[in-house]
């Protein structure tokens, strides 16, 4: 081994990074009404998400406790079931259920994720805390004060993929889940300043999971419960340090032996803008499509050809699919794909799809539906760029477009039009398209699980931002449960 020559063993300062998210979630308070707006949209369709993804064996195989019978009856309660579970499983139950179908927000900068996967821990802790402040003659959470944990959550895990690659050194973005859930379930439970922080230190010193799991040749399943893990491990760390466990200082910067050196490659962890509610306020909703995001408007172009191609598919010689780098290299996929977890994260054949039937959604992804010989032999036939304008256009501040275009060349020479649409319509540029869409995506999933009675106060309840903000939290919690 090399030589590390004489350590220091004098207690350094904690990592100014560690200070600064324990700052912001103790101290920082949220004026943005948008930021609170959006969060309210945010948590109506990430649970939407969540009840949709409970009609697939795959996912509620996963479900419950740990083993038979470990519940209690003042257990957090998970939505569109009847289970009560403690809180670490409650994340991982909830965390579990919106991630399954890949159809939450989306975050896209140098690093990539999901920052409503931190519902998981917010949700199952917000819950535990409320039921147990009222069986203590307190008061519980409101909405709004679960609101402002999701604002906080989503800016901790955005901000550190603004200028962070965590996936160009092969580590997955649920790293920036465990971390972000790990600091708000902390505050949430009781926790000072410090023991914040020490938790936050915690989380980095887990090290991260790989992203083997979402890439060929081992795609599969274990991406669509990595965010659960991660949400779950949160509540582990925050109440671990609630009950004294040390911190680690320089987790970050230790020479040798810290993230930075040990994850990163030497790479510092940089971050240039202060936490405040960016985040939230532009934050990507998937609406229409199931999809990995970067193939959104992919599949909206793919729509807009299929009424001219339904009739020709054995006509065509070749589609070419636009796109920005960081599609290219995460979801250009050829040969044979093995399980939904793979079919989901190939831009072929979420285009294939739409093209085919007009419509993209989860079932699609199933073994039924792939068995279509159709689909592989489109997918055959296309041919997949990279657009440099869509690559810069990606990464800026004031655009962060999600850019896609198709052109399909048929055998007798003909060609459609070149169909391009630089922003979904879950983007911040489309709010006023997309949030009615949204509201509809969120009706149709409530009405999958819950009552006709209960779908009627949750559309009451969400349809005034004041007095939904003002709901006591356990009432929402009995409402989505069974």
């Amino acid at each position: 081994m090399e030589n590390m020559g004489i350590l220091e063993a004098k207690r350094a300062e904690f990592d100014r990074l560690l200070t600064d998210i324990a700052k912001y979630v103790v101290e920082e308070k949220i004026n943005s009404d948008l930021a609170y707006e959006t969060a309210k949209y945010c948590f109506m369709d990430t649970l939407g998400c969540g009840l949709l993804a409970l009609g697939f064996p795959q996912c509620t195989k996963l479900l419950g406790p740990v083993v038979d019978g470990a519940e209690f009856a003042q257990g957090v309660k998970v939505p569109g079931t009847s289970y009560k579970l403690e809180p670490e499983r409650g994340a991982f139950n909830i965390g579990t259920m919106v991630r399954w179908l890949d159809f939450n927000d989306t975050w896209l900068a140098a690093e990539w994720g999901h920052p409503s996967d931190n519902l998981g821990a917010i949700y199952a802790v917000a819950d535990y805390i409320s039921r147990k402040n009222i069986r203590d003659g307190k008061s519980g959470l409101t909405l709004k004060d679960v609101l402002t944990y999701m604002i906080k959550a989503h800016e901790i895990q955005g901000v550190l993929a603004l200028e962070n690659s965590f996936n160009s050194v092969g580590l997955d973005h649920v790293l920036l889940v465990r971390i972000a859930s790990t600091a708000v379930a902390c505050h949430m439970l009781g926790g000072t300043f410090e023991e914040v922080r020490n938790a936050i230190s915690l989380a980095f010193v887990d090290g991260c999971s790989l992203r083997t799991y979402r890439h060929a040749p081992n795609t599969g399943s274990r991406k669509s419960w990595a965010a659960g893990d991660a949400t779950a491990r949160g509540v582990n760390l925050a109440l671990k340090a609630l009950k004294g466990e040390m911190g680690y200082p320089t987790v970050l910067s230790a020479k040798f032996w810290g993230f930075e050196d040990v994850n990163m490659k030497g790479k510092k962890i940089v971050v240039k803008q202060k936490f405040g509610s960016y985040v939230m306020e532009n934050i990507l909703f998937k609406i229409s499509f199931p999809a990995e995001f970067h193939a959104q408007t992919a599949v909206e172009c793919a729509l807009k050809l299929h009424k001219e191609v339904k009739d020709r598919l054995n006509y065509i010689e070749k589609i070419v699919i636009a796109t920005q780098e960081s599609g290219h290299r995460i979801i250009n996929k050829v040969g044979e794909l093995a399980n939904p977890a793979d079919r989901d994260h190939c831009i072929q054949y979420m285009v294939a799809i739409p093209l085919i039937y007009g419509e993209l959604k989860a079932e699609h992804y199933e073994d039924s539906i792939a068995a279509n010989p159709i689909i592989d032999e489109l997918r055959e036939k296309m041919i997949v760029e990279v657009d440099n304008r869509y690559t810069k256009e990606y990464l800026e501040e004031d655009k962060r477009s999600i850019a896609n275009a198709i052109q399909i060349f048929y055998k007798d020479g003909s060609k459609s039009q070149k169909v391009e649409i630089d922003y979904p319509v879950g983007h911040k540029r489309r709010r006023s398209e997309g949030i009615p869409l949204l509201i509809n995506k969120f009706n149709n999933a409530i009405a999958t699980r819950l009552s006709p009675k209960k779908c009627k106060t949750i559309k009451e309840l969400f349809a005034n931002n004041e007095s939904a903000y003002k709901t006591p939290f356990v009432e929402i919690s009995d409402l989505f449960s069974l």
